[in-house]
């Protein structure tokens, strides 16, 4: 039996209906929506496309105009040219879009080629050389500043440091700009040319400040055949040259070097390098032409000039000069150091055995100064001029006291060579008087010359001692030697009184009339020799002159005066007793001021 269902109400019945026209219509919705979707998505690309296929004619405009008026908008148009290459690189399905990507290329083309016109430009302009004026006053603020002397510059070195010793080399608003168009440069893959440009625009600027502040290239033939006071002037010239490169240009030019190229992959190190490269082998090639041309002793001095500043310098070099594209420079200077080092002492040593072997033959007549006394002395003076650059250079194989007392030993063995080679001399003398007065103004010369001078630091005060008693013996020994004999002829001794029945011809102690005569006789014989010789000889220190004629009449006229009141009574009754009595005391003592008084050489001066 068929089962019937129960009918469903009326209203319950539309219902049903109307879910199942609705189930319908979602479905049909839902097809419909996803063909929507589509549709609107091929829309919306080709509206990107028409967008990308517009902006090359917005940007030509800016590209064309170039980055000199605003760079920054410049910027910005090449990098929305860029975008419309990325779009239509990455999606493939228009086609057409060939003649839009031409259009964004050369464009691109064009806006490289004016970006690099306009870096050209720019360093071009800002790439001058600096007044020599200012490269001179910054070296002198720089060198007031490390001395601690920030009151000379007017400023403190905590406020404005950089300001006092490094000029502008280029504006610093301007740097900016050349960091962004040297990054733009680098991502168009014009790295090349940006390097180029800014190497050649640098060096050229550094080689022109040198050049304008007197640097040459100078041959070996040209320094040997240099006349001294010629080279002393360019080494000056060198030295402050070599200073203001270091400290300030190439201290600069690494600054704004590293500002430049901040965070682009860019080798500032190998650019660097060769921008400072030629300036820097100019300096040292001169330097080094110096070291190894015909050595002289006063050359001494411009080894240690040269070394003093080299030294100094060592440590920014090594700052300056880091990395492995500036080692080859860095080393340069370093090995120029040590060869201006080797070079002094070596000269040093040759003047020490030149001290030594001296065999001059000039014979001081007068006994004065010998003139090698008075150039082995200048040149210890000299030395001492530059005692603490001597100490950094023994520095070099002795430690810090050992430096000290190594300039000491130096200084003490050229004064005793010295003195050494001065006994020899005195022995080409014949008259021994003269070879004791001329050994006591050379060795007086020396002692007065280090007790005024640094010398006396390093010799202390028992050498002055020592040698000032060495100066007194062979004023002793001249008195001896010289006024010995005369002295003799005033010396009688008594042979026993003949009472008041004595012969008028015989003294009440026995001594004969034609004796005394004959004694004054040999004494004024005698005393005239001395006075026509000693007055030519020289004893150019006014007081050690003084005084050893001083020495003299205390003896000499003492004993004369005895004389003449013991025995003057028997010539004195002669018909003409000047003959033999020829000199009152008085006169003999201005006669004895005459001595010492021969012409004395310029070089005494002190």
């Amino acid at each position: 039996m068929e089962r019937t269902w129960p009918r469903l109400p009326e209203g319950m019945e539309a219902l049903s209906r109307q879910v199942s026209a609705l189930r319908e219509a979602l479905e049909q919705s839902e097809e419909n929506t996803q063909g929507m979707v589509a549709a609107l998505g091929s829309f919306d690309s080709r509206v990107s496309a028409i967008e990308a296929s517009i902006r090359p004619a917005q940007a030509e405009a800016v590209i064309l105009r170039g980055p000199h008026e605003n760079l920054k908008n410049f910027l910005e148009a090449v990098d929305l040219l860029k975008g419309v290459v990325n779009f239509f690189s990455l999606d493939k399905n228009f086609k057409n879009c060939e003649g839009v990507l031409n259009q964004v290329n050369n464009l691109l083309t064009k806006s490289a080629l004016k970006i690099e016109e306009e870096f050209r430009q720019l360093m071009g302009t800002y790439s001058k050389p600096i007044e020599p004026n200012l490269l001179f006053d910054c070296l002198l603020k720089h060198l007031m500043l490390s001395k601690g002397n920030s009151e000379a510059v007017g400023e403190q070195p905590s406020k404005s440091f950089e300001a006092a010793i490094h000029p502008t080399l280029i504006p610093s608003g301007i740097l900016p700009l050349l960091h962004d168009i040297a990054c733009q440069l680098v991502q168009d893959g014009n790295q090349k040319s940006c390097y180029r440009i800014y190497r050649d625009a640098r060096r050229s600027a550094l080689e022109l400040s040198l050049r304008n502040l007197g640097i040459e290239t100078l041959s070996k033939d040209d320094v040997e055949r240099m006349q001294r006071v010629a080279l002393q002037v360019n080494i000056g010239t060198w030295t402050q040259c070599m200073q203001i490169t270091v400290k300030v240009l190439l201290a600069g030019e690494r600054k704004i070097c590293d500002q430049i190229f901040d965070g682009i992959a860019f080798n500032k190190d190998q650019c660097f390098a060769e921008l400072a490269g030629g300036s820097v082998t100019t300096l040292l090639s001169f330097a080094d032409t110096v070291a190894r041309s015909k050595r002289s002793h006063e050359n001494l001095f411009l080894m240690l000039e040269m070394y003093g500043v080299m030294h100094e310098l060592q440590s920014e070099v090594e700052v300056i000069f880091q990395g492995k594209f500036c080692s080859e420079m860095k080393e340069a200077a370093l090995n120029l150091t040590k060869s201006l080092a080797q070079v002094a002492q070596e000269i040093l040593v040759d003047f020490e055995e030149a001290v030594v072997k001296d065999s001059s033959k000039i014979n001081m007549q007068n006994g004065t100064v010998h003139p090698f006394t008075i150039e082995v002395i200048k040149y210890v003076k000299s030395l001492l001029d530059y005692q603490s650059t001597l100490q950094i250079l023994f520095q070099q194989s002795e430690t810090g006291s050992e430096a000290e007392s190594q300039l000491a030993i130096v200084i003490m063995k050229i004064m005793q060579d010295l003195q050494n080679n001065l006994n020899g001399k005195s022995k080409q003398y014949k008259d021994s008087a003269l070879s004791h007065i001329f050994l006591m103004n050379n060795l007086h010369y020396m002692v007065t010359s280090v007790r005024r001078s640094q010398a006396k630091d390093i010799l202390g005060g028992d050498w002055i001692q020592r040698h000032r008693k060495i100066v007194q013996q062979n004023a002793n020994q001249y008195k001896r030697v010289a006024w010995a004999r005369i002295l003799q002829t005033l010396t009688i001794q008594a042979t026993g009184g003949t009472g008041s029945s004595a012969p008028s011809d015989v003294s009440s102690s026995g001594v004969s009339r034609s004796m005394i005569k004959e004694r004054f006789k040999s004494f004024n014989a005698q005393f005239e020799e001395l006075h026509a010789i000693q007055s030519q000889w020289t004893i150019p220190d006014q007081e050690l002159q003084d005084n050893l004629r001083l020495a003299v009449a205390e003896v000499l006229l003492p004993a004369y005066r005895s004389f003449i009141n013991r025995f003057g009574n028997l010539v004195q009754r002669e018909k003409n007793p000047h003959k033999h009595f020829k000199h009152s005391p008085e006169a003999l003592e201005q006669l004895l001021g005459q001595f010492f008084q021969g012409q004395q050489v310029g070089e005494q001066k002190q």
